[in-house]
């Protein structure tokens, strides 16, 4: 291993001692354990379901999941969308998809999954590198809509580009003003999902306060911080009573929502 590689690992460590494998196939999962193992000391779990993933997911809380796209009782996406709307304490560990049929529609429904990067079979050490560097040091934003969960699907499969940044949209950080309107954008659109995914609803309605809240700070802006505090308040109060009554909460939400642009009105969810 290179200089430059030892010192991106030792960096990188940290963030991937517990890694789970979930493929049905004995030989491309053990040759993915050898490469991880060469590359760092990690301890390693191995599934052969969807079934199992999501149950040593819940055992063992890796930090960075491996997760082939399809194969006997595995369904990489469906892994991924399940992974993501439990209650489980790794749900927003990074996912890796692995797979020999790279096609257009099959990355799309991984980046849709929530998934955060796409490994290509045959890959090579350089391959493997590259996306745990994306992954593990250039973490993207977190979006916890209703539609979607995962991270910011702007940026996916980054780890395909190693050159320098060339447009405005690439920079790694949200703009403040861009984070309001994002947030405000999945509040409006989590309102309605309140009759028919309610958890999922107020999960990301609470995400959404503290988006805010971060915006807010960074801006100085204290009357958003104080509008997102008294929503987030009134979020409390349905958790507690644990019903929760669409019109009312539109109602709480107006405040908030007619801080939104004109031109953002209309219903959407983040990228």
């Amino acid at each position: 291993m290179f200089n430059d590689d030892f010192k991106l690992v030792q960096r990188m460590a940290p963030l991937m001692q517990r890694v789970l494998i979930i493929d049905p196939a004995p030989a491309s999962a053990r040759l993915l354990a050898e490469l991880m193992r060469n590359i760092a000391p990690v301890q390693l779990w191995n599934a052969v379901s969807t079934r199992k993933g999501l149950e040593a997911a819940r055992q063992v809380n890796p930090q960075m999941i491996f997760v082939e796209l399809s194969g006997p009782d595995v369904d990489g996406v469906d892994f991924t969308r399940q992974l993501r709307k439990s209650e489980i304490a790794c749900r927003m560990a990074p996912v890796i998809m692995v797979t020999a049929t790279a096609t257009p529609s099959a990355i799309m429904a991984a980046r849709d999954a929530g998934v955060h990067e796409f490994l290509r079979k045959p890959y090579t050490a350089r391959d493997l590198l590259r996306r745990l560097e994306a992954v593990t040091l250039r973490p993207r934003d977190w979006v916890e809509a209703v539609q979607y969960i995962g991270p910011d699907r702007r940026r996916f499969n980054s780890g395909d580009y190693t050159g320098p940044l060339k447009r405005r949209s690439d920079a790694t950080q949200t703009t403040d003003q861009a984070r309001i309107i994002q947030a405000l954008k999945i509040l409006k659109s989590a309102v309605p999902a309140v009759s028919t995914d309610p958890r999922q609803a107020l999960r990301a309605m609470l995400a959404q306060m503290v988006e805010l809240h971060r915006a807010a700070n960074g801006m100085k802006d204290l009357k958003l911080a104080a509008m997102a505090t008294d929503f987030q308040r009134y979020l409390a109060i349905v958790a507690d009573r644990g019903v929760m009554d669409r019109a009312e909460i539109a109602r709480e939400a107006q405040p908030l929502l007619a801080l939104l642009p004109q031109e953002d009105t209309e219903e959407g969810q983040a990228a």
